[in-house]
This record gives C-alpha cells, sequence and structure tokens, in this order.
C-alpha cells in the first residue's frame, strides 16, 4: 500500500513538474541572452489555448503542441519588438504581456470551455516501466515528460558545451562586447526570446492537451510566475531548474492528496491550494537573504537595453 502510494505522488510529481521544466527553461535562456521576459503566464495561457483548439479541430495532439509553441513564439516575438527594437522598460512589457495573454486566451477560448478531448495514451518504455516504485512513476509518462528531459539536456549541452551557447550568454554578460567581436546581438536576442516564448507555448499545450485535455479559463493558475522564480531559484542553472520544478510540482500535489485522503487537519482546504505560491514566495525570500549569491550568477545585462549604435 505504502509502495503504491509512493509511485502515486511520484509519478503526479513528475507530471506536474514537467510544464514547470518546459517554460523555465525557456526563460532561462532567454534569461541568458540579457532579456528578462516577465510574460510567461500570458505565453502559457495563449500557447494553452491554442493548443487545445488546433487538437480539438485537426484531432492530433501533435498538431496541437505544435500550435502552442507557435503562438507562444508569436507572443514572444511582439515583447521581443517592444523590449529590443524599441527598447521599452522589459520590466513593464513582460507584465503587459502576461496580461495581455491571460486576457487574449480567455477571449479565444470561450466557445472551448464546454468541450473536452480525448486523453492522449502514455508511452510505456518497455522493461525500464517494470524496475518497482520509479520504473511505473517515472516511465509510463506522457511523450512531453520524456521531452523536458530531453530539452533539460539539450539546454545545458548548448550553454555550456557549444560555441552558439557561449555566444548567447557572451551577449548575455556583454552585449556590447559580443557586438565588437562581430556577433549579431539584436538577432541573437530575438532567437533566445523566441525559444523561451515557444517553451512556454509548449508547457501550456502539455496543460491543456495532456494533463486536463480540456480548457477552463485560468488553467496555468499561476505556473508562469512560479516559472518565472524556479530561474531565480536555479541562480540560472538548467541542474537547479528541473529539481525546482520538481519541488514545486511535489508541493502542488501533495496538498491534492492530502485532501483526497480526506485526513482531519486543523487548516482550511484554501491553505493547502495556496501552498506552491508560498512555498515560492519563502524560497524566494530565502535566496534574497544573499544577493551575493544572485549577483555572482546573474546575467550582468538582464533586464538592460542595448543599442548598437549607442
Amino acid at each position: 500500500m505504502e509502495g503504491n502510494l509512493f509511485t502515486a505522488v511520484l509519478f503526479a510529481t513528475v507530471v506536474a513538474g514537467t510544464p514547470l521544466i518546459l517554460t523555465a527553461l525557456g526563460l532561462l535562456v532567454s534569461e541568458r541572452a540579457g532579456v528578462l521576459n516577465l510574460g510567461a503566464e500570458g505565453m502559457m495561457a495563449v500557447g494553452a489555448v491554442a493548443a487545445f483548439a488546433a487538437t480539438h479541430h485537426s484531432g492530433s495532439p501533435w498538431l496541437g503542441v505544435l500550435a502552442g509553441l507557435v503562438a507562444g513564439a508569436a507572443m514572444a516575438l511582439v515583447f521581443g519588438f517592444l523590449a529590443i527594437t524599441l527598447q521599452a522598460n522589459q520590466v513593464a512589457s513582460g507584465l503587459a504581456l502576461a496580461i495581455f495573454g491571460v486576457g487574449l486566451a480567455a477571449f479565444i477560448g470561450k466557445p472551448y470551455e464546454s468541450l473536452a478531448l480525448p486523453a492522449v495514451p502514455p508511452i510505456r518504455l518497455p522493461f525500464i516501466a517494470d524496475i518497482p516504485l520509479l520504473g511505473e512513476a517515472l516511465y509510463n509518462q506522457q511523450a512531453l515528460v520524456y521531452g523536458s528531459w530531453a530539452l533539460f539536456w539539450a539546454v545545458l549541452w548548448f550553454l555550456y558545451r557549444s560555441r552558439a551557447g557561449l555566444v548567447l550568454r557572451a551577449v548575455g554578460e556583454s552585449p556590447a562586447a559580443a557586438h565588437a567581436i562581430g556577433h549579431p546581438v539584436v538577432r541573437i536576442r530575438y532567437l533566445a526570446v523566441a525559444f523561451g516564448g515557444a517553451m512556454a507555448g509548449v508547457g501550456g499545450a502539455f496543460l491543456s492537451v495532456f494533463y486536463t485535455p480540456m480548457w477552463v479559463e485560468g488553467m496555468v493558475a499561476g505556473r508562469g510566475w512560479i516559472a518565472l522564480a524556479l530561474v531565480v531559484f536555479a541562480t540560472w542553472r538548467p541542474l537547479r531548474v528541473m529539481l525546482g520544478a520538481y519541488l514545486f510540482g511535489g508541493v502542488m500535489v501533495s496538498q491534492l492528496f492530502v485532501q483526497g485522503a480526506g485526513l482531519q487537519i486543523d487548516f482550511p482546504s484554501q491553505f493547502l491550494s495556496s501552498l506552491p505560491y508560498l512555498a515560492t514566495i519563502v524560497v524566494l525570500v530565502a535566496i534574497s537573504r544573499n544577493p551575493a549569491t544572485i549577483r555572482l550568477n546573474s546575467p550582468l545585462s538582464l533586464g538592460k537595453p542595448y543599442r548598437a549604435d549607442a
């Protein structure tokens, strides 16, 4: 019985952490290039409704994922035009994008609110899934769960093992120096921002097509803000992003298991539902107590506009 409970909790934790991994890794790449995009909530929402609509009309969840990816990237490019080309304040532009995206998703999604999609069957990896406890939880998952693991390794390799990743990090540290030696700073930042938006869109697509195959207004439920906090929590390192995503995913599902088990507790259910957001605040406050840690790992040009002719 205890083994079944452990497997169920671990399985749910991995699923709940997947959209956070997808979104946070995309934001990490964007921020490594020196661009702070606070619009993750809006990009995830638009990606979720675009993916649901595409899947509903085509019958293919993978066309839905592609639609979510394109929608998220398009939203990010709007932000990029404001923040990179027009040199608008990145914080204000990102907040505007978040608000606009949530509202746009609610408007587009009105005709789809009473609809549901057929559940997408998981992919069971032969032999590995038969490992006691861990196998059933880790290797009987949706394809995008495995995709999030592949994305982690790809981002890790790109940032620390490839020349392109070195150039991107150089742009995030000193765009003027990168421009001086011939690197196209504006193009690199646009590509990084588009990648971040695309991954946020895929994270939203996972929610509406794979996680809960339906569209409900507000279904992103703050996950975009948690993904943003994860990047800071991880001090811009991919491995910490992944571990942090599963930590927050575990907090999310634990309150559901407690409520579902009908345990007699003295706290109201609303308090349990707020635990993931309280955990985000606590972690950020704990990190902020040592600002040197953030300064050592944060890209030096993060949030600062750059003009080549300045």
